[in-house]
Parts: C-alpha cells; structure tokens; sequence
C-alpha cells in the first residue's frame, strides 16, 4: 500500500472513530474503502475488527467511573457477546455482500422508526420494563453478536437501540454499555481472525492507534452532551446510512 493510501485510510479511520462514538457503523465506511486501496475482502474485514477491539477501548475509558454502565446486566450481556461473536467470526464468507447490506439497511430503518415513534426512548430512563422484553433484549444481543463478529457494520448502532428499546436505558447509558460490549465482541472475532491468519499487522496496528485515539476523543465529546443531542446525533447519521447503503446496493445490483 502506497503512503498516499496509508494516510487516507488513517484519517478515515480516525473521523469515523470519532463519530461513531455515539453512532456505531464505522465498518459501513471503512471496510468498503480498505477493498478499494485493493486489500482482500476477508483480511479488510479481520483487519477492521482489530482496530475495532482498540477502538472499542478508546471509546469505553471516558464513561469509566460515571455511573453508566449497567453492572448488574453486565456480566450476561457479555458471555453471550463472546459466544455469539465467536460464532460469527467462524462464519465470515458465507454470507454475501448484498445480503449484509440488505439486513443492515432494513434494520436501520427499523432503528430510526422506533426512536421518531416513542418521543421520550432515550432521553429518559424507563422506570419499568417487564421481564419478557429483557428476556428479549438478551435474546436480540446474543443473536446481534453473531452479526457483530461476522462483520460489525451497523452491529453497534443496532445494538444501541435494543438498549434503549428493551432495557430502558438512556442514549448516554446505551453507548456506553454497547462501547464495553463491543470489546468483547471485535476481541472473540479478532482472536478468530488471527487463529485463520487474516489480519494484516502492519495496517492493522496503524489503525488500531488511530482509532484508539479517534474513540477516546470522541468519547470526552459525549460525555459532556445530553442525551437529547445524543439521540438527534444518533438518528440523523442512522439515517444517512440507511440511505447510502440503500444506494450502494442498488448501484450494486
């Protein structure tokens, strides 16, 4: 890869970190890219979920000690992550490109619908939620995670919203917690990746930094916003990726 590719890529990598604190779908932009500089398709995808577990960190650190993060929750949310990621991983190739961009596009959709229909998802914490819909909510994570170690576009945007959904949680509470989880989740998949050889290092450390950097950042930005912005943020790059990967697809097609 040429120098001139390099930079690019890092700045990409270090924009999308940044945002997609609160967005998620970092993947929809840069694994796309990584395939145009000419990298393989299946080493793209392992390569981003390396930088991904970095960015993951990045991301979390800022929410430390803020009492956001659901402990209780916690511990079953990411034994199912590990799993489901794992699984994931395990399956990459077998899925193809427009059927990835089809489930991502309709389940965006889906995300923005629910936080335009009910006015106060994620601005205010729900005082109860029965145990059905929690039972769902772990049901949604576990299945989501096979998608999140399979290729990750989306995982976390689509995640957040099952927080908030079926948890209760506020928007501020959501990435934070889906931010720990995905820790978990781009680790058991990256750990796949390297057992199958598929990361490329030398990018993959160079990204790995950059997006550290890019998430940590970003991450301070969130913290000092209400969840009213949280959730404008949230909804109006939902959107935007809805529609782009929409395009692609048809573009595709």
């Amino acid at each position: 890869m040429s120098t001139t590719a390099l930079v690019l890529l890092i700045l990409l990598f270090f924009l999308t970190s940044a945002v997609g604190v609160v967005t998620g779908s970092n993947s929809l932009i840069t694994v796309p890219v990584m395939f145009q500089f000419g990298i393989d398709p299946r080493v793209a995808v392992a390569t981003n979920m390396f930088g991904l577990t970095f960015m993951s960190i990045g991301a979390t650190i800022p929410f430390l000690g803020k009492d956001v993060i659901d402990r209780r929750k916690m511990p079953k949310l990411v034994v199912l992550t590990l799993i489901s990621s794992v699984i994931g991983a395990a399956l990459v190739g077998l899925i193809t490109g427009n059927a990835v961009k089809i489930i991502v596009s309709v389940s965006m959709i889906v995300v923005t619908i629910f936080t335009l229909w009910k006015r106060d998802a994620g601005v205010t914490k729900a005082e109860k939620i029965s145990a059905n819909t929690i039972l769902l909510g772990y049901a949604l994570t576990f299945l989501l995670g096979i998608y999140g170690g399979l290729y990750s576009g989306g995982y976390v945007t689509i995640l957040t919203a099952c927080f908030v959904a079926f948890f209760g949680m506020t928007f501020t509470e959501a990435v934070a917690n889906t931010k720990l989880i995905n820790v978990f989740s781009s680790s058991a998949a990256s750990a796949i990746f390297a057992y199958q050889g598929l990361i490329d290092y030398k990018i993959g450390i160079i990204l790995a930094v950059t997006m550290f950097s890019g998430a940590y950042i970003g991450a301070h930005v969130v913290t000092k916003l209400n969840d009213v912005w949280i959730k404008r943020i949230f909804i109006t790059t939902v959107l935007v990726l809805a529609v782009k990967t929409i395009f692609d697809f048809v573009v595709v097609k």
